[in-house]
């Protein structure tokens, strides 16, 4: 069986990725469409060998397209997943517009793969915010085997979150402060070369930003609505992955060699976590790679029970395209769509 699939946002950051992934994991398709804003008809993106015109969205059909790739911001999810979703095509959506609504999936496949199964209430099915992504799949084998009950996590999170746009700023501050030239802020409210900007996303009236919002209100609708989380969202001058300091409290006994151990065997996860100069993962080493890696694991005597540990993954990957893809290889595996071409 093979399904058509079509890419919305196709010539941003994660959409290339989507595209990529799509080939590296020969999943299944008879027709990708690259579709895009009306600025963009003609610009051609790259899926596998071959060269894809990008389409406009606003006159596409989508009678006969089996799964939407969604990741052209939230605007256009709240105006098109429904639509779309309406003529029979399941949507994934890269965007937060559709995370907390109650008729949406939130699907992390490694943890929660077993709810996709909710999507035909609407035919949307959400992807989680990047920096929650990672977190609940090393918090996953943990709270099946301890029982976590609270979660401390400080985000080092890099500017390709924040798109195209962000990288460009960092890079050009860059050069800007080697050549001694004006250093313009534009997509940041401060500087980002060379600095640490202890904000994400908009502020909320009891002072955490939205982001930090998005971590607490995902984990518990992914993993447990009882694990309490608390975070801080950091943004750091690097382009790609996100990194996260991780501190748990266990309701049973955890010792890090039992951690560690669960951790090699769980599903997404590569552990590197060598006592020694250089025996940890970093954004530079996790840029480009599928898995979520963890290092840095030891007890936290401060607290009963307690665990700190260090988790890297690529943003653009598994923080959201690769996730994505993930999402539609398991209504794929699952069965729980079939082909409309071949089934009409």
């Amino acid at each position: 069986m093979s399904f058509k699939v079509a890419v919305v946002g196709a010539t941003g950051n994660v959409g290339h990725e989507m595209l990529d992934i799509l080939a590296e994991r020969a999943f299944p398709v008879s027709e990708v469409v690259a579709l895009a804003s009306q600025r963009s008809v003609g610009t051609e993106v790259s899926f596998g060998d071959k060269t894809l015109k990008v389409k406009a969205l606003d006159h596409y059909d989508f009678s006969d397209t089996d799964i939407c790739l969604m990741s052209a911001g939230g605007a256009v999810s709240k105006e098109w997943s429904p639509k779309i979703g309406a003529q029979g095509a399941v949507v994934i959506d890269n965007s937060s517009t559709w995370r907390m609504h109650p008729d949406v999936p939130l699907i992390v496949p490694e943890v929660n793969a077993a709810a996709a199964a909710g999507f035909a209430k609407m035919n949307i099915i959400a992807n989680p915010n990047c920096s929650t992504a990672q977190l609940v799949v090393a918090l996953k084998p943990l709270h099946e085997r301890f029982g976590i009950k609270r979660v401390v996590v400080s985000t080092y999170q890099s500017v390709s979150g924040a798109g195209k746009e962000a990288m460009d700023e960092l890079f050009n501050q860059t050069r800007s402060v080697f050549s001694a030239g004006e250093v313009a802020s534009k997509k940041f409210p401060k500087r980002i070369a060379f600095n640490l900007i202890p904000q994400i996303d908009v502020f909320m009236e009891d002072g955490f930003t939205k982001e930090e919002w998005k971590m607490m209100a995902e984990t518990k609708k992914i993993l447990d609505p009882k694990i309490k989380l608390t975070a801080t969202c950091v943004r750091v001058p690097v382009f790609i992955a996100h990194s996260e300091s991780v501190n748990i409290e266990c309701e049973k006994p955890v010792t890090a060699e039992e951690a560690r151990e669960i951790l090699r065997t769980a599903p997404g996860i590569l552990v590197i976590d060598k006592h020694e100069p250089g025996g940890y993962i970093t954004p530079h080493e996790a840029a480009g790679e599928d898995a979520t890696y963890i290092s840095r694991i030891r007890e936290d005597n401060t607290v009963e029970n307690g665990l700190a540990f260090w988790c890297v993954s690529d943003n653009l990957r598994k923080g959201a395209a690769l996730n994505a893809v993930q999402i539609a290889e398991v209504l794929v595996n699952r069965k729980l769509i079939q082909p409309r071409k071949q089934a009409a």
